[in-house]
């Protein structure tokens, strides 16, 4: 716990740690989302009920792009 702490007392370092990993922490997450979102969509998802269903795909460029985009405007425009 010290290695967290900076010290064996909670002091200045400990803030300081503390607010450097919140300022890193968001940018982390977003870009594990970024990398996941680039894997499902390169490989697409599971087919759990075994049925071939190439028929009924729908190209990712047009539908899924704006989705993605409008997902995140709306999830930004509701943290302002």
């Amino acid at each position: 716990v010290e290695w967290i702490w900076g010290g064996f007392s909670v002091d200045k370092a400990t803030l300081t740690r503390f607010f450097a990993f919140h300022f890193i922490l968001p940018f982390i997450i977003a870009a594990l989302v970024m990398i996941h979102l680039l894997f499902l969509h390169e490989t697409g998802s599971n087919n759990p009920s075994g049925i071939p269903s190439d028929s009924d795909k729908i190209p990712f460029h047009p539908y899924y792009t704006i989705k993605d985009l409008l997902g995140f405007l709306v999830l930004i425009l509701l943290l302002m």
